[in-house]
Parts: C-alpha cells; structure tokens; sequence
C-alpha cells in the first residue's frame, strides 16, 4: 500500500519536474508544461530537456540528474526507452513521485511486459509513488495541479475520479466541463505499475477536500487489499464505481453448478456489495449520484415525498419509487389539511400530491414546505412539466431556497430540455441535482438511502468455527498424493464431519448385503449412492436410487448400480455404495457452494437446487469471509425465498441451519486454499433441520 510512497508529495507537489518538455504546441510534452501554468500552479515548475532554453518562460534543466534532490514530483513524457534511464536518475535524486505518461508497455506484449515489471521493482526499491505508465496524468484542483496531457481545466469541486481507460478520462473529463462538475482529485491509473485502485481509495477516503469518489475499473489487481480499503473508506464515504468487463469468461472451465456460474462478474457484484461500492452501469449514472452524495444530506428514512404539476409524471415516479427500496409517504392528516387550504378543489392531495398544470411559483412553494414539514416525509422530489403557465426560474429558485433551510434531500425533476435549462442552471448551480425524468431521480434518492442503511450498519461478525483441520487435511492430502483432482462423496464424508456439518447417516456397503444390514440399522426407506473416486455425477451413470424399503429392494439397487458404473466407467474403482438415510420429511433442495475467483479469493454460491439454479439462474453470491449478516441476507437474496419462507401453509425452513452451514463452507475455503471448488449439492432442508446430503470438492492441480 501507500506505506513508504509520499502521496502527499504526489498530489501536493512543491516542486516538479516535467521530463521530455517541449517547445512545440501539440506536443505531450508541452501541453503538459502548459496545463500546469494553465492551472495556476504556484510551486517550481522545472521543463527538463536535453536543449537549453526556455519553455513557456521557464528555464530549462537539461539533465534528470541536475534536478533538486528530494523533487517532490516528476513527469515523464519520454520514448519508451528513455524512461527507464530517466527512472533511474531520479531514484539517484531521491525523487518521491513519479507520473509515466509514455505508453508501450505491457499493453504491447512481452518486451513491454519486462520493461514494466523492472520499472515497478525500481520504484518500489525506492519507495517511489508511480503512476502509470501509459496514462493520462493526475489533476488536484485545488493545489493548482494539472500534471496531464488533457484538454481543459476542470472546476473545483469535492468529487475524486480515477480510471483505467485514459480515453474514458478524456471524455468524462470533457463532459464534466461541459456540465460544470468540479473535481477534487483526477487520477489516470494506466497500467497501474504501482499505484493503483486500492491506493487511490486508501488516500482518498482520507482526503478532507474529497467527498466522494468515482472511479471505473477494468480490473482489480490485489482483490484483498481493495476490499479492505473499500470496506474502510465507505464507512465515511460513498464509493461509487464503473467495472465494465462484465462476461463470465472465468466460467468456462468450471466442473461444476457453482463454478459454470460463478464468473468474474460475480465475483465483481459480491465484492462491491461486502464492501459498500455502490455500482452503477454508465457514466451519466455515475455523475448523476455524484452530484446527489456531494450536495444533499442522506436520507433518515426510506419515505419519500413527492410534488408534482402533473399527474402522469407523479404516477412514473411513484411506480419507480414502488419498484425500488423507497416507500411513498403516507402524508399526515395535518399536511393533508394544509395541501387543502390552498390549492384547488379538484387537485390531488394524497402523495404524490399533484398541484395542477396552472401552478405558479408560490404554489410550489407552499406545497414544497408542508410536505417537507411532515414528519413522515425523508426525502422530496418536486417534478416540473413545462406547461405554458408554469414558472421555471422561480420555481426552481423557490426549491434552492427549502433545499438550503431543510435538513432533508431534495431533488428536481424539470421535464423536458430547452424550455426549463434555465431553471435547471439555477438548480444545478446551488447543489440542488435536477433530472430530465423521474427514474433516475428515484434511483438517486434510492441510492444514497441504501448507503445511509448501510453505513449505519454494525460492525461484521464472523463466528468462530469449531472444526478438526487434521482430520480435514488428511483427507485431502492422500488425495493429493494420488495425484487426485477431485474428492468426491465418500471421501468427503470424512471433511463434513470434521467441520461438524449435519450429513444424513451414512455406510459404506461394499456388497449386497452390507447395504442390506446398513439399511436395516439406518431403518427404511434408504437411499443407494455408487461409491467411487473417479464418479463425481453420479446420476450419470445412474448411480443413484431413493425411497428402497426393504432388503430386497436395496439388494437389487446394489447389484445394478454397480455392475452398471462398471460397464459405463471401466477405469473406475467402485468401492461400492453408500448407505444413506431419507431426507427429512417436507425437504427442500438448496445448493451451497464455491469457486475460487482469481482476485478475491473464495466465492460462495446459494440457490434452491433444480431449475431454480441450472435453469433460472435464482443464486445470490458473496465472497469468503461470510459474515453472520452476509449469510442471513444470501438466504433471503433469491427470489425464489418465499418457497423457502413457506407457501399455502407450509412451514418455513429452518433458516439458522442453512446460514450455519454457508458459515462453514466460507471456513472451510479460507482454511484449505488449495480446494479450487466445493459444492454441497443438494443440501436438504424443512422446517427443523437442514443436511448436507451430496459434497463434490475440486483441488487445484498443482496442490
């Protein structure tokens, strides 16, 4: 992390050094010297350049080496291989931080790939923050630093923006000028050598200029360390992201229900979640919940209030606000009365309280301020149709007024373009976000709701797991030594037990009548599983029969599962067959299991089994650690939880026990880093118990 690396002096450089400047308009090297006195920078700017001269008015130092010691920041815009010779002088100046605008790199292929990897070790030697290379530059508007090759100098603001894409930074960077969106800090990551995402979170959720933090990410190159700085920082600022990239490509050589599902994406969307990011899925998105976190206060409630000229503009925004995880207020007897007092006989009263299409400013204003006042009201959104009698710069001055005296968000919604930009400036201007339709108003609101909550939230509790790692491990390390890459049922009896997970009875019967004698003991109905290393899919081969009730029966299930594994599987050992107990009586079939994600480490899976998982794709995911909260909401996630809840007078499930048993697996991923895959499949649950009735565990080749 940023231990060692002077941040400080990276945003809040005294003195910095722009290497490869030029005199010539157009060139990077120029532009860059230019945006920094373009920006007001009052520090020493120093152009280096192996001509002596001036550039811009300021001299120039013709060596890296002839720079003050202890230079705060350098820039290089150099060819590719002067960059590592330029890198090298500055560790011998002790330079503190360094910008690589060069690009050819390891987005080249392997020469570039080497040339970066020595670049990062040299900066990292030094304790050198580096950014880059092949990047944009970084902005920190309020030190008057504009150390980039961009286009235009954005505005002061309380907003942080990092990226991936140097393009994207261009264009949201135009656009944010074109809307008057101001910045605290502007970061192009680039290949991210050494700085990246994590790093940026870590200083900027400490940053008393930044409010809130945009950011778009194509990947995250250290999934634990990004957690815990998102985890931390979102306790006290809205974290809000772009991850574009969303294919499950990661799925395609997975052996099993969780792993065929369980892609990058995924991994992505539980990460974000565990750790508070909000996601959002295009730029307007992004700045549109910007604006609403850097403006307004966050919601103390889910109730929102809504005021509006027009009926059919209500009703869009009350359907969107039913839709998300607001709830429409339900005005008090007192504001009803008020509303009546003075608007129109035939307007609605009832929220969303329609004013009619003939109101002027000082309806507004009268409405706007008895719904705000009633206690039940969290937030207001007061929308504006641009019917010719309607007054759009009053209007929108009398919100920025209740905006400014109201200690609860407010939000405007002036409908349509060129008849209300007028009001819409005035809105935008005074920190009031003002949308051209309803639903991204009731998202915004729904948005920063969801933070407040969680924010709010206690700290995770991660309940301690009483297992037998020695018992555990011998199992999966003889499977190791034979060179095994799966541990299947009978094997992985012995690890459920270790972990002290609820499995039904069990016997290994290696001849017709070892099951006959283990299912008189279990007590009929039983159920007859084949019993071999090498069959993970059981009903493949027809390696399964339930509901034998009687000796006769589970003879003949013995014979014919077996000699029909061994006709269809002749390079299997069949060990034989399980003897197994009934699920409980009123038994639901869910499925709990993991992959291993590349960045994050353990990713869990829950879902109710059959077509709800293979089909529908029903399943919630989060990444190990579980916590004692993550395991209660994956449960209820699905929208098939009300099966579980119980329909038609059914009893609910046993819901602890299917938490219990997520908590465990969660465990158990963390302890054995070398299961690649689990999956408990399915795991049987009704109204008092829940047991793990069929396990499959995928170890990594190389152990």
């Amino acid at each position: 992390m940023s231990q060692g690396m002077d941040l400080q002096a990276f945003f809040y450089p005294q003195t910095v050094a722009v290497i490869g400047a030029s005199d010539k308009p157009g060139k990077v090297g120029h532009t860059i010297v230019a945006n920094m006195l373009g920006a007001g920078y009052a520090g020493r700017l120093i152009p280096v350049n192996p001509k002596a001269g001036t550039i811009e008015g300021l001299p120039v130092t013709t060596a890296v080496k002839d720079l003050p010691k202890g230079l705060d920041l350098a820039v290089i815009s150099v060819p590719r291989d002067g960059v590592l010779p330029a890198l090298r002088d500055l560790t011998e100046i002790n330079a503190k931080s360094v910008i690589v605008i060069t690009a050819g790199f390891k987005e080249v292929g392997k020469e570039g790939f080497d040339l970066e990897r020595d670049m990062a070790e040299m900066a990292r030697a030094q304790g050198m923050a580096l950014l880059g290379p092949n990047c944009l530059g970084m902005m920190n508007t309020g030190h008057g630093v504009n150390a980039s090759f961009a286009a235009g100098q954005p505005s002061k603001g309380h907003i942080a923006f990092f990226s991936q894409s140097g393009a994207l930074c261009v264009a949201i960077l135009d656009w944010a000028l074109g809307e008057n969106i101001g910045f605290s800090k502007f970061v192009s990551l680039g290949n991210k050598a050494v700085l990246d995402e994590a790093h940026m979170l870590d200083y900027l959720g400490r940053d008393p200029e930044t409010k809130v933090i945009l950011g778009y990410i194509e990947n995250v190159e250290h999934g634990p360390e990004f957690l815990r700085q998102a985890q931390a920082v979102t306790r006290n600022k809205p974290v809000i992201l772009i991850k574009s990239g969303t294919t499950a490509a990661g799925a395609k050589a997975a052996s099993s229900h969780t792993g065929a599902i369980a892609g990058s994406d995924a991994a992505y969307t539980a990460a974000f979640r565990q750790c508070g990011v909000i996601r959002v899925g295009d730029v307007e998105s992004l700045f549109n919940l910007a604006e609403a976190f850097s403006h307004q206060p966050l919601p103390r409630g889910p109730n929102l209030g809504i005021v509006t000229n027009s009926g059919g503009p209500g009703i869009l925004a009350a359907d969107a606000c039913e839709r998300s995880r607001l709830h429409m207020a339900s005005l008090s007897q007192a504001t009803i009365a008020k509303l009546q007092s003075f608007l129109p006989s035939f307007a609605a009263l009832y929220n969303p309280v329609d004013i009619i299409g003939d109101s002027d400013a000082a309806r507004y204003k009268l409405a706007i301020e008895a719904v705000l006042a009633d206690p039940m009201v969290h937030s207001l959104l007061v929308i504006l149709t641009p019917v010719a009698s309607v007054e759009v710069e009053a209007t929108a001055q009398v919100i920025v007024d209740a905006a400014r005296r109201s200690d609860k968000p407010i939000f405007a919604c002036f409908m349509g373009k060129k008849y209300v930009a007028p009001g819409r400036r005035i809105l935008q201007e005074a920190g009031v976000p003002c949308y051209a339709f309803p639903e991204p108003a009731i998202h915004s609101i729904e948005s920063m709701y969801s933070y407040a909550l969680r924010r709010n939230r206690p700290e995770p509790v991660y309940p301690d797991i009483v297992r037998d790692l020695d018992r555990a491990r011998a199992v999966i390390d003889t499977a190791k030594a034979k060179g095994r890459s799966e541990i299947v049922e009978f094997e992985a009896q012995e690890v459920l037990t270790a972990y002290g997970l609820p499995t039904p009875s069990t016997r290994l019967a290696r001849s017709s009548d070892e099951a006959a004698a283990a299912a008189a003991e279990l007590g009929f109905p039983v159920v007859l599983k084949i019993a071999s290393p090498q069959i993970s899919h059981k009903s493949d081969v027809g390696g399964v029969k339930v509901g034998l009730a009687d000796e006769a029966a589970v003879r003949d299930a013995f014979f014919d599962i077996t000699t029909r594994a061994q006709r269809l599987r002749e390079d299997a050992y069949i060990a034989g067959c399980l003897v197994q107990e009934m699920a409980p009586k009123g038994s639901k079939e869910v499925i709990i299991g993991f992959k291993r994600d590349e960045q994050f480490g353990p990713l869990l899976m829950f879902g109710l089994g059959g077509i709800y998982v293979e089909i529908l794709k029903d399943i919630a995911f989060r990444l190990a650690p579980v916590s004692r909260a993550d395991a209660f909401e994956i449960v209820r996630e699905i929208k098939s939880y009300m099966l579980l809840k119980g329909v038609r007078g059914e009893k609910p499930v046993n819901f602890k026990a299917i938490e219990d048993i997520i908590l465990t697996m969660s465990r158990l991923a963390l302890d054995f880093p070398e299961i690649y895959e689990a999956e408990f499949n399915p795991v049987l649950v009704n109204h008092e118990r829940a047991v793990v009735a069929d396990v499959r565990m995928t170890l990594h080749q190389s152990g």
